[in-house]
C-alpha cells in the first residue's frame, strides 16, 4: 500500500486560524457543514446520474452518523458522488477551494442549464475544515461513484495531509472520522447531537440517520421543508402548526405570506404576522428573529436587520441559495443581497397589510391595538417607506369615536378645512375630556386623538398628508370662526379690550407661570386651557421628555381665557370690589388647566388652600 504524504497548498495554519475565530460564530457550527456537504454529494450524484445511469445508488439515499464514545470520534457518512485519489487532493488538499462552486462553473461553462432540483450549498470552499475546531485528526474515506477503489485522506490540520489506498469502504460515498479534541467532549452525547441536527440540518431533504451511543438507530431530521411547498398544497392547519412550533407562540397568525421570488434575487419566505402581541414587544434591544437558511440549511435567527425594526413582530424564515454558506455573522449584515431581500420582504408585507385594512377592517383594527405603536415607529425612523405606513396606519377619530385612515380624515374634511387636526395626550380618556376639543366639536371638526408616545415624534417628521398640514390644536392658534355656524363667535361677544384689564392683572398674579394671557376662540364650555407658544412644546411631549429627564423643566405655557364663560364674565366685574378672589381664582384656573392636561399641581398645599379660600368667599 501506498502511502502519500503532501503539503498543504496554503499557510494551512493561517488559514485554519481565521476559519476557527472569523468565519465562524461556533465550534457546533462543524456538524451543520458537515451534514451540507454530505448532502450536496448525493445531489451530485442523483444530478449526473440522470445522464450517466451508473452513477445511480441503487439503494436508498441518507446520511449516517455513528458516535463512538469509547473512540471519542463522530462518523458522518453519506452516499454521495464520493471523491477519488485526484479529488481528495485536489478538493481537500487546498483550503478555500470549493468542489462546489467548481461543478457549478463546469456547468456553465458547459452551457448546461442549471437544475432547479440540484440544490448545492457549499459556495466558499472552507466548510469541511471547520471539522478542526473540535477535531485534532479528521479521516476521510471515499469512494467515487463508477469506480472501484476508494481512499483514506488523513490529516492533523497542520502539517499536512496523506492519501492513502483503502478497503474498508464497499459502495460509492464519503466518511468523515472527527477525532474528537479533548474539549470537544460534549459531541459524543447523544442529545447534544440530535439539537444540533435539529437546530441546524432539520429540513436538508434526505434522511439522517443517528447512531447513539447505545447502539440503537433512528431517522432524526424531518428532511422536508413547508416553505418548499406551494401554498397551493398547504392547508391552514399545516401553516399554523408550523408557525406554532417555529415562534413558540400559540396564536392563529393573522397574515400568512408565504411566496418565491426568482430571477437575479432568488428566495422563499415564509413569514407570519401574529394575532397577540409577544410579552417583550416594546423592549429596547428585542430585535426581529427570522431564521436565515441557505439552500434549507439553517444559518442564523440572530441578524436583527433581517426586517426594519417596527417588524420585528414578524416570525418565520427566508430561504436562499444567493448566498455563501460559509460566512460570518458579520459578514452577513453587510450583504447587499440580504439588504435586497430585506427590501423586498418589507414591501410586500406594508402590501399585505393594505390588502386586510382594506377586506378586514374590524380584525385589522384589533391587531392595531396590540401592534400599531411598534408600526408607527416606522412613521419615525424609516424614511424610505413612511408613505405607505401612513396608508395603513390607523388613528384614533374623535367625532367617529373610532379608527380611521389618514386617508379617511381627508376625505371627510369640512370644505373650508385646510389642516388635519390632532391632539396628543397621555391616553384616550384623558383626551376625550380635553378642553382643546371643545371649540371643534362644536363646529364639528374632527380632531385625531394620538395617545402612543411616539405619536409626538412621528408627526415631528409628517409635516402633511395630502398636502394638508398636521396640526396640533394644543400648540397652535386655530381660528374656528370660518367654521362657526353662527354669525357670531366668542371673540365677537367679548372683545379683548373689554378684558385688557382683567388680562393685565392675571399677567401680574401668575407671572413667570405662563408666557402669555390671551382670550380663546375655542373655548366653549371650560372656563380656561393651557396651550403651548409659538416655539414651546405641548404637555404630553413635555411629559414624555420628563419621564426620560427628570432635570427638564418644561416650558411656560400660554393660558386662555373663555370669554364667554361665566367664571371668567365674575372675574372681570371682581376685578376692583374683591381683588383677593380674582387673585386665587386666577391661580385656580391655571391648576385646573394642567390636571386637565394630565398633570398635578405646581404646589398640592397652596392649592388646596387657594381652593378653601374661594369656597369661603363664596359662602
Amino acid at each position: 500500500m501506498t502511502v502519500q504524504t503532501r503539503e498543504f497548498e496554503a499557510d494551512t495554519g493561517k488559514i485554519l486560524n481565521i476559519v476557527i475565530n472569523s468565519l465562524y460564530s461556533n465550534k457546533e457550527i462543524f456538524l451543520r457543514e458537515l451534514l451540507s456537504n454530505a448532502s450536496d454529494a448525493i445531489n451530485k450524484r442523483q444530478y449526473l446520474g440522470q445522464v450517466d445511469g451508473a452513477l445511480l445508488n441503487s439503494g436508498d439515499n441518507g446520511i449516517a452518523i455513528k458516535i463512538n464514545k469509547k473512540s471519542k470520534t463522530i462518523e458522518i457518512s453519506d452516499t454521495g458522488i464520493g471523491l477519488d485519489e485526484s479529488d481528495l487532493a485536489e478538493a481537500l488538499g487546498t483550503i478555500a477551494r470549493s468542489g462546489t462552486k467548481a461543478f457549478i462553473e463546469r456547468l456553465e461553462e458547459a452551457k448546461d442549464k442549471k437544475d432547479e432540483n440540484l440544490n448545492l450549498i457549499g459556495q466558499f470552499g472552507v466548510g469541511f475544515y471547520s471539522s478542526f475546531m473540535v477535531a485534532d485528526k479528521v479521516d476521510v474515506i471515499s469512494r467515487k461513484a463508477g469506480t472501484e477503489q476508494s481512499y483514506l485522506w488523513s490529516s492533523d490540520g497542520q502539517s499536512g495531509y496523506s492519501i492513502a489506498p483503502e478497503t474498508s469502504r464497499e459502495t460509492a460515498g464519503t466518511t468523515v472520522i472527527l477525532h474528537l479534541k479533548k474539549d470537544a467532549k460534549e459531541y459524543i452525547e447523544d442529545a447534544r447531537i440530535k439539537t444540533l441536527i435539529k437546530k441546524y440540518s432539520d429540513h436538508i431533504p434526505h434522511p439522517i440517520t443517528l447512531t447513539g451511543t447505545d447502539g440503537e438507530s433512528a431517522v432524526v431530521n424531518s428532511a422536508e421543508a413547508l416553505w418548499t411547498k406551494s401554498p397551493k398544497d398547504v392547508s391552514d392547519d399545516d401553516y399554523t402548526q408550523f408557525y406554532q412550533s417555529n415562534s413558540g407562540n400559540f396564536d392563529t397568525p393573522f397574515i400568512t405570506i408565504h411566496n418565491k421570488s426568482e430571477g437575479s434575487l432568488e428566495f422563499t419566505n415564509l413569514l407570519f404576522i401574529p394575532n397577540q402581541a409577544p410579552f417583550d414587544l416594546f423592549e429596547p434591544e428585542r430585535k426581529t428573529k427570522l431564521q436565515l437558511y441557505i439552500n434549507r440549511v439553517f444559518i442564523t435567527s440572530d441578524l436583527g436587520d433581517l426586517l426594519p425594526q417596527w417588524l420585528r413582530f414578524a416570525r418565520g424564515i427566508i430561504d436562499t441559495p444567493n448566498l455563501d454558506l460559509n460566512v460570518s455573522r458579520e459578514i452577513l449584515q453587510n450583504s447587499p443581497t440580504l439588504a435586497k431581500i430585506k427590501k423586498a420582504i418589507t414591501k410586500k408585507v406594508m402590501s399585505e397589510l393594505e390588502k386586510k385594512l382594506k377586506k378586514d377592517p374590524e380584525n385589522y383594527d384589533a391587531f392595531w391595538q396590540s401592534f400599531g405603536r411598534v408600526i408607527k415607529e416606522g412613521l419615525y425612523e424609516d424614511h424610505e417607506n413612511r408613505d405607505r405606513l401612513l396608508k395603513i396606519s390607523r388613528l384614533y377619530s374623535h367625532k367617529q369615536d373610532k379608527f380611521i385612515t389618514l386617508q379617511d380624515y381627508v376625505d371627510q374634511m369640512a370644505e373650508n378645512q385646510k389642516s388635519i387636526y390632532y391632539l396628543a395626550s397621555e391616553n384616550l380618556t384623558s383626551a376625550k375630556r380635553s378642553p382643546h376639543l371643545e371649540g371643534f366639536a362644536e363646529n364639528g371638526i374632527d380632531v385625531l386623538l394620538l395617545t402612543d408616545p411616539i405619536d409626538e415624534f412621528w408627526v415631528s417628521m409628517v409635516p402633511n398628508f395630502s398636502d394638508k398640514p398636521l396640526t396640533s390644536i394644543s400648540r397652535e392658534k386655530v381660528d374656528l370662526s370660518e367654521f362657526s355656524e353662527s354669525e357670531q363667535t366668542p371673540e365677537s361677544k367679548a372683545s379683548e379690550e373689554t378684558y385688557s384689564d382683567l388680562v393685565e392683572k392675571t399677567k401680574a398674579i401668575l407671572g413667570e407661570a405662563v408666557s402669555d394671557i390671551r382670550m380663546s376662540s375655542t373655548l366653549t364650555s371650560s372656563p380656561a386651557r393651557l396651550v403651548a407658544g409659538e416655539s414651546g412644546l405641548d404637555f404630553n411631549l413635555e411629559r414624555i421628555l420628563k419621564a426620560q429627564n427628570p432635570d427638564y423643566q418644561g416650558t411656560a405655557k400660554v393660558l386662555e381665557l373663555n370669554p364667554s364663560h361665566p367664571l371668567i364674565e365674575k372675574m372681570n366685574a371682581a376685578l376692583e370690589t374683591n381683588a383677593d378672589v380674582v387673585a386665587d381664582t386666577a391661580q385656580i384656573l391655571l391648576q385646573q388647566a394642567r390636571i386637565l392636561d394630565g398633570e398635578l399641581p405646581d404646589d398640592p398645599g397652596e392649592f388646596a388652600k387657594q381652593m378653601t379660600n374661594v369656597m369661603l368667599n363664596a359662602l
